[in-house]
């Protein structure tokens, strides 16, 4: 039947093109990837789009991800640019059966958009950063360029027609069908089969090798960086960190740690790829408005400082009420008021030139800070430790920045390499050009981490428990609300500092039922946490947490 022929052939004619494009672009990838080896890791194409995608992605959209995929927020957009990357692949080696220049120069035309995002990263080191994108798509065209040809229809296998001499004068007879027509052979059947199996086979093992020869050159790159955080041995602090209270731990199960564990502490960052930085090659600069005497400092020269040791609550500006994204670690680094200081810097208070401090991170990102906040006594410092041993590469090692009470969009910058002093009207740093405010001082929260939403307890007595805190405030009460009952006093551990989140506790008697339990909580200035809901943006979320749960 001539219908189910033709969709036979054109549905033939789709795999194969689909076929050729998703190889095409595996051959992309893995070329880009070896050139991104022998270049820079950070310069590979799924990376620099991404970044460019996260850069004009709107700040609603980008608290959206954080809110739906978490820290797996990374991971989300790598694999939604890689589906959007197979479709087009698809499409173009379909477009290729029968416009073989045209799909491969799609191909082209995709590797000048990723060699063009390369360029415009701020962390761009040059031309050379275009060099993975441009190689991929190169190789990806002429392997597509290559399959197309295989996958097209090829001549009818066998004898043709003999050749028969007809007279001048007599009538042209009618064309003979030949075996293939006769049988009803289609496009489906007259493709090169073993020409096109033979060039995929060499395009999956050429790429596999490119691929693999990539990781294995990227991971060179970092290993300088992983040695010397494995061989850095941190200095004893000038000023340890007071004991914590022995009544700041509660011991009840469900409730946060006192102490976030490194490998449980949030992360919340625009970097696609981690930077290893090495620590012997790092180099911090302090310049900028009002620095009379700018500076340059090795890692081994800001370990030969005295240095602190604090405890302090980090929390980010994307938590929502009652979300995870908060920890307190120990934190181990050198005091930045006294670098500041030694650069010349006066706060604005003291008739200082420069009211923002920004921070530039190795992979380009900006963070502005307050002049003030910095040096009004509080313990902003340039972190080297973390909970005993060197910053983890997810949390800025060698160093980061982090300034108590502050959120960390506005002092918290990870692999920091650069200082610069200048003002609020001069500059607007990378978040507050998304929509985010300049300043941004921590707002007195609390938590309920048991009972879980949903949870069934039985009747009786049920602890509640949980997390407040308000940096550089403390926190005085916390208070429970058992539906629109009133506010009863829960008990408070003890206070291990005003930089540091504080546990509670609460025996509720328990009835049968469904119940929505609330907390809030007062901090040190008598302040009432607010009821009144905020999203994330712009300076952070506002409200009071509360989970119902039924009681059986």
């Amino acid at each position: 039947m001539p219908g189910v022929s033709s969709f036979r052939n054109n549905l033939f004619r789709a795999v194969l093109g689909a076929s050729a494009g998703l190889l095409a672009a595996f051959a992309a990838l893995a070329v880009a990837a070896l050139a991104a080896g022998l270049v820079r890791p950070a310069a590979g194409p799924v990376t620099v789009v991404g970044g460019a995608v996260i850069d004009r992605t709107p700040a609603a959209v980008k608290d959206f991800a954080i809110r739906t995929f978490g820290e797996n927020d990374k991971t989300a957009l790598r694999l939604g640019i890689l589906a959007v990357l197979a479709l087009i692949a698809v499409a173009l080696g379909v477009l290729a059966l029968s416009h073989r220049r045209a799909g491969s120069g799609g191909v082209l035309l995709f590797g000048a958009v990723g060699a063009a995002a390369a360029l415009s990263r701020p962390d761009s080191a040059g031309l050379g950063d275009a060099l993975p994108s441009i190689a991929g798509a190169v190789a990806g065209a002429l392997a597509l360029y290559v399959l197309a040809s295989k996958a097209a229809p090829g001549p009818v296998p066998g004898p043709g027609p003999v050749p028969v001499r007809v007279p001048v004068s007599a009538p042209v007879p009618e064309p003979v069908p030949t075996p293939a027509d006769a049988d009803g052979q289609d496009d489906a059947e007259r493709w090169n089969r073993r020409g096109f199996l033979t060039a995929a086979g060499v395009t999956v093992a050429a790429s596999a090798s490119a691929g693999a020869l990539g990781t294995f050159l990227s991971g060179r790159q970092g290993q300088g960086a992983v040695a010397s955080r494995a061989n850095l041995i941190l200095p004893q602090p000038a000023s340890p960190a007071p004991a914590v209270p022995a009544g700041a731990r509660l011991k009840i199960p469900g409730v946060t740690a006192f102490t976030t564990p490194n490998s449980d502490f949030y992360r919340v960052d625009t970097a696609l790829t981690v930077p290893k930085v090495d620590a012997g090659t790092w180099r911090l600069r302090i310049h900028g408005n009002g620095v009379t005497r700018p500076r340059t400092y090795t890692l081994d020269q800001l370990l030969a400082r005295p240095l602190i040791e604090r405890d302090i609550t980090l929390t980010c500006v994307s938590n929502e009420v009652g979300g995870p994204y908060i920890g307190t670690a120990r934190w181990l680094g050198v005091p930045l008021a006294d670098l500041l200081e030694e650069a010349g810097v006066v706060p604005p208070s003291r008739g200082g030139e420069a009211d923002q401090l920004v921070a530039r991170s190795v992979d380009g990102m900006t963070l502005g800070s307050p002049v003030e906040d910095l040096m009004d006594g509080r313990d902003a410092m340039l972190a080297v430790g973390m909970n005993g041993e060197p910053l983890p590469f997810d949390h800025g090692f060698p160093v980061r920045m982090l300034v108590p009470g502050l959120y960390g969009y506005v002092s918290a910058c990870k692999w920091i390499t650069d200082i610069e002093l200048t003002t609020f009207d001069a500059y607007d740093a990378y978040w507050v050009k998304r929509a985010w405010a300049r300043r941004a001082p921590v707002k007195t929260q609390s938590r309920i981490d048991t009972p879980k939403p949903f949870a069934r307890p039985a009747a009786g007595t049920v602890v509640v428990a949980g997390v407040a805190w308000a940096q550089r405030r403390g926190i005085t009460r916390v208070q429970i609300r058992v539906d629109d009952g009133p506010w009863q006093d829960a008990d408070l551990a003890a206070q291990a500092g005003v930089d540091t989140w504080r546990q509670w506790s609460y025996r509720w008697g328990a009835t049968p039922g469904g119940h929505t339990i609330t907390v809030r909580a007062t901090d040190g200035t008598g302040q009432v946490q607010t009821e009144r809901r905020t999203r994330t943006i712009p300076d952070g979320a506002s409200g009071r947490h509360s989970v119902f749960v039924t009681v059986t």
